[in-house]
């Protein structure tokens, strides 16, 4: 096992990031020399059928990242109103046939549940001509995210994880961010810019006026996209993106 290099350093917890503020307290750690954020969802998950996230395989549509929680993608398609599928579908997959999906999955539901990886799939591909069917990005491609992205609340533990990873680390300790969409990119992009900036007065106002102390200074001004010998050795890594600061 990779830890097994670090003995007694490594410690492996099974919390969510939100919560390291937490985590650092109850282990007795008043701050961090450096902290990796990998917002994506690992290899290990997405080949593993039982865990639903891939329609590449017929699995279970569970999607959670925790299986403690309750809430998995099979009770979402099968409690929530076709308005409300759609805005998921729209908001977190950015999928401009949102409606027409969730009408779908609407009526399916109607004559039997929707149980599994390769029946949700089947029913995302029929809201397709058959000339987008066999494209380079799956049909289902945005629907699976949208859906994994509502099932574990993504997008709001992204936004408090980033903020508690900020206040956790120490003056000159590093925080660096991979993201693998452009929504989780968004949140990362906006708090460092938030956490770096001195003013935040309105424009208008002749003087600084607020007393605001930057956090971080970034030290990536631009995204960082993985070269073409990386993608070479690693095609997952063809949609990462870093993101780097530095506690001041």
């Amino acid at each position: 096992m990779f830890f097994r290099t670090f003995g007694s350093r490594a410690v492996v917890v099974r919390e969510s990031y939100k919560d390291v503020e937490a985590v650092l307290e109850r282990l007795g750690v008043d701050g961090v020399d450096g902290m990796v954020l990998d917002l994506g969802a690992s290899s290990f998950q997405l080949e593993r059928a039982a865990r639903g996230f891939s329609f590449m395989q017929d699995g279970a549509l569970d999607m959670r990242m925790d299986t403690r929680s309750e809430v998995s993608a099979e009770s979402l398609i099968a409690m929530l109103s076709e308005s409300e599928l759609a805005g998921i579908i729209r908001s977190y997959g950015e999928e401009r046939r949102s409606r027409s999906i969730a009408r779908a999955v609407v009526r399916a539901r109607q004559v039997a549940p929707i149980k599994t990886t390769k029946e949700l799939a089947r029913i995302v591909t029929s809201c397709f001509p058959p000339a987008e069917r066999h494209a380079r990005l799956h049909p289902a491609t945005r629907t699976f995210q949208a859906l994994r992205i509502a099932v574990n609340d993504e997008l709001e533990n992204i936004k408090a994880g980033l903020r508690s990873a900020i206040r956790v680390l120490k003056s000159g300790a590093r925080l660096v961010v991979i993201s693998f969409h452009s929504l989780e990119d968004r949140l990362v992009k906006q708090a460092f810019t938030e956490a770096s900036l001195s003013c935040v007065c309105p424009r208008d106002f002749p003087q600084c006026v607020c007393g605001t102390i930057p956090l971080v200074k970034k030290i990536t001004r631009k995204v960082v996209l993985a070269s073409v010998e990386e993608i070479d050795a690693n095609p997952r890594s063809r949609s990462a993106k870093v993101r780097v600061v530095e506690k001041i």
